[in-house]
């Protein structure tokens, strides 16, 4: 069976390496363009990094209906394409390959669609999320569904904590599903439309923290951002980011919002009901740091 693999982030390399170790043909890859950047050069994605180690075929696209991608893409005489993590496909690019377009995404569909699925289960507090594969259709994550795998998710786990685990199940999900669909040995079945919810793109404006809802609120929301693009608020007239914290007790006597230090060893930010207990942050124009380290060399209030 000849593949075709699209993605772009850490994320989509594991499921390549997975399919590559069990001697599945992949005969080309398709990711992002690659993008200047500053201090570090030219950065390229972690799936061209890898497939070009692998010395396989890569195509990076600015527009996906460009006529001299299609015909490359076409000469690949792919029987299926994969996706995981890449962006949006156009029909005459998903409705190719005999078999169509196999997408992982990382929730348990129709549960969150959409651009950030991690996130919003961990900031909307769910217990359990989970993988799902699906064939491509033409509205993003509706497609018919082949396997999903349950995931917990820990109290304090953050998104990023998440996703690492989930990055190496997805590639063995992948695996199960492109063995099945060669075997013919899955039926793809609709999703339940009612049960569908969204996880749209986050974007910075929205990584505000509101102190004034209750702890544990806060502490999902905290958690379902970091590392990236990291839970921020004021302190001092700077961006401070809370990049890891845990629910403390006690009940606040004071405003919302208000950090609380001894000085050494802890500083704490008041919410409507109880006390966030920050343990990592990242000061503006500053690197991440423990809070200890933090507090050695910075004075609330001054």
């Amino acid at each position: 069976m000849r593949i075709v693999y699209l993605g772009t982030p850490e994320f989509a390399v594991a499921p390549l390496r997975m399919l590559l170790e069990n001697g599945y043909q992949v005969v080309g890859v398709v990711t992002a363009p690659d993008k200047p950047g500053g201090r570090m050069g030219t950065q390229v994605s972690a799936v061209k990094k890898f497939a070009l180690e692998q010395g396989l075929p890569v195509l990076q696209p600015e527009k996906l209906k460009n006529p001299d991608f299609l015909e490359q893409l076409r000469n690949w005489k792919a029987d299926l394409q994969i996706v995981v993590a890449f962006r949006m496909l156009p029909e005459v690019v998903w409705n190719m390959p005999p078999l169509g377009t196999m997408n992982l995404h990382g929730s348990l569909l129709p549960k969150y669609r959409g651009a950030a699925p991690i996130n919003w289960a961990v900031i909307n507090g769910e217990q359990e999320t989970g993988l799902t594969t699906f064939l491509l259709k033409h509205e993003i994550d509706t497609g018919d569904l082949l396997f999903q795998q349950r995931i917990a998710i820990g109290e304090n786990e953050t998104a990023g904590e998440l996703h690492d685990r989930m990055m190496e199940a997805g590639a063995g999900l992948v695996l199960k599903s492109v063995q099945a669909l060669e075997n013919k040995s899955v039926v793809p079945f609709a999703q339940e439309e009612t049960e569908a919810t969204h996880a749209p793109k986050i974007f910075t404006e929205t990584c505000k923290i509101d102190f004034h809802k209750p702890l544990q609120t806060v502490h999902n929301f905290v958690r379902g951002l970091s590392p990236y693009p990291g839970a921020w608020t004021e302190l001092d007239g700077k961006t401070l980011k809370i990049l890891r914290a845990q629910k403390t007790g006690g009940v606040p006597t004071v405003p919302p919002g208000t950090f609380i230090s001894d000085g050494k060893n802890h500083l704490h930010v008041s919410t409507s009901d109880g006390f966030l207990d920050i343990l990592e942050l990242q000061m503006e124009g500053k690197r991440r740091m423990g809070v200890k380290e933090f507090l050695n060399g910075y004075r609330l209030g001054g």
